[in-house]
């Protein structure tokens, strides 16, 4: 078990093993750790599964365990206890019998579990005729007597989808806040009766629910009961890597929490992904198959980036013999420049796949710049990882940094923290392109900021126009004379000159220059780079 795979998938439910599968069929090495808890267990069938309408939920999973076996992954039996991150990228997991393996790239699948309300007898009955997803079991419950326990506003709407399926169905308010006129009309309307006080626990007979025993002592018949648990999901493992879940509102009632992912399963720590519902706490067993899959192939593609990187460097000729061209590319990839994209998916994607770009210390001129101006309002634009950001929270600057990148977003935000300067530091997922903010600011800075003619003069103007009266505004570029301009995105670079053209009347006074700047090239030569700057103080 000492080895290391490609992907190791903690969880083998429908979206783990839909994810193995893939990854296998893509010839990775692929290992599931499952500790053969599945949430769906007490339910005697699967339903909605094109295909495998009414299988076992058991006997699904063993025919997904099979299924993975054919391309060559493998499955082990047993508890994660731990992850863990190490120096090179690649990911520690910690078995429950003192075993460990490495992987490239985690999957995690662990799903949710649904805490119920305390009445007693309700966990017994779990999944057999105390059921919570019309869809899931509402056929097999059709035409049958039908209660609804109440424990907040979501019960109403589960009222209704319940009542399409029989004509006898009651809701126990329980614990719920009582309803409005509005809403005892709409139960009514559909002939959908309330029953008030609490429920205390349920009556059965031969192995099946019989009724809803009350407080008053009242039992009121019933074959089903439907309730509405809280999901909360199984991310303990998680918290050391930096991700936790979040509350998920339906209508402005909690409903559980969530480990926060985006379409393809990617979380905000790069190498991981999530499938299934420890992400989507609403996905039935097919759609958490189906985000297991797209989860497979994002790591998939995530995995051939990193090898054709990989083959590039190893295939590159001796520092020496290479050309300017070259050793811009190497000192820009080394800077975290090479070739800048300009929009948000393709820094989303740059972001992800690298545990980090930037050094995190603040830019050169910044620090020269800033250095002596008295604290106040400070915006950053642009703010990438949080360097700058947090280099001016620690010299007292109330700071509000804005990037299109949740990801670079969630590590700067990481690291305010750990440094202490979170509450001088507001942070933003937004698109300079159309982001407007609610004051003016002492300061506004951009570093790097390389995007289209067409789009750069709009956001200078935009980020002049937050500066306040008496403040300063802060540009800085890769000057178009640089290295950077063989980068094969010259467009994108910029003169001082050309940002003070686009300022107004309104300006005390304008500086431009052009700053050179040493940098660290990819095998330690020095090298020098070209700064565009330019500080502007406004009337």
């Amino acid at each position: 078990m000492d080895e290391k795979y490609d992907v190791v998938v903690v969880g083998g439910g429908a979206a783990g093993l839909s994810g193995a599968v893939a990854l296998a069929r893509s010839r990775r090495s692929v290992l599931v750790v499952d500790s053969g808890e599945p949430r769906n267990a007490p339910a005697g069938h699967v339903h909605n599964y094109l295909g495998r309408e009414s299988t076992p939920p058991g006997e699904l999973l063993a025919i997904g365990r099979s299924e993975l076996a054919g391309y060559g992954g493998e499955v082990v039996n047993g508890t994660v206890t731990s992850l863990d991150r190490r120096d090179n990228g690649d990911f520690a997991v910690g078995l429950a019998d003192g075993r460990t393996v490495r992987a490239r790239r985690l999957l995690v699948a662990t799903g949710l579990k649904d805490e119920l309300p305390e009445v007693a007898g309700l966990q017994r009955r779990w999944g057999r005729d105390v059921l919570h997803c019309p869809y899931c079991h509402g056929w097999e419950a059709r035409d049958q007597a039908i209660g609804i326990l109440a424990t907040g506003p979501m019960s109403l709407h589960q009222a209704q989808m319940w009542r399409q399926l029989s004509d006898d169905v009651v809701v126990f308010r329980h614990t719920a806040p009582a309803f409005d006129a509005t809403a005892l009309a709409e139960l009514a309307a559909r002939g959908i009766h309330v029953v008030d006080g609490l429920v205390t626990g349920l009556e059965v007979s031969d192995d099946h629910l019989t009724g809803v025993r009350m407080e008053s002592g009242e039992v009121v018949a019933r074959d089903a009961l439907a309730i509405a648990p809280r999901f909360t999901a199984r991310a303990e493992l998680l918290a050391p890597l930096g991700l936790r879940p979040e509350p998920v509102e339906i209508n402005g009632y909690v409903v559980g929490d969530s480990v926060p992912a985006d379409a393809s399963g990617a979380t905000s720590v790069p190498g991981v992904w999530l499938a299934g519902n420890v992400a989507t706490m609403m996905a039935q067993v097919s759609a958490s198959a189906s985000s297991g899959l797209a989860a497979g192939a994002a790591i998939n593609a995530d995995l051939i980036k990193e090898e054709v990187a990989d083959a590039v460097r190893r295939s590159g000729e001796p520092f020496s013999h290479r050309t300017e061209r070259a050793v811009a590319a190497a000192v820009g990839a080394r800077q975290g420049h090479a070739a800048p994209p300009d929009d948000q998916e393709s820094w989303e994607a740059r972001y992800r796949t690298q545990p980090g770009i930037w050094s995190g210390q603040p830019n050169e001129q910044l620090v020269t710049e800033a250095a002596g101006l008295m604290p106040g309002h400070a915006l950053d634009a642009g703010c990438g990882e949080g360097g700058d950001a947090v280099w001016l929270a620690q010299q007292g600057w109330q700071v509000t940094a804005v990037d299109f990148s949740s990801t670079a977003v969630e590590r700067g935000r990481a690291r305010a923290e750990k440094l202490g300067v979170a509450d001088r530091i507001e942070w933003v997922v937004a698109d300079l392109a159309t982001w407007q903010p609610d004051r003016k600011f002492e300061l506004a800075t951009t570093h790097f900021l390389h995007i289209p003619p067409a789009a750069r003069v709009p956001a200078f103007t935009r980020l002049a126009d937050a500066v306040a009266p008496g403040g300063t505004l802060l540009v800085v570029g890769h000057h178009p004379s640089g290295l950077h301009a063989t980068l094969g995105r010259p467009d994108m670079l910029f003169t001082a000159e050309e940002v003070a053209e686009t300022l107004d009347g309104s300006w005390d006074s304008v500086t431009v220059d052009t700053r050179a700047r040493t940098a660290t090239g990819p095998e330690g030569e020095e090298v020098s780079l070209s700064d565009s700057v330019l500080v502007a103080r406004r009337r």
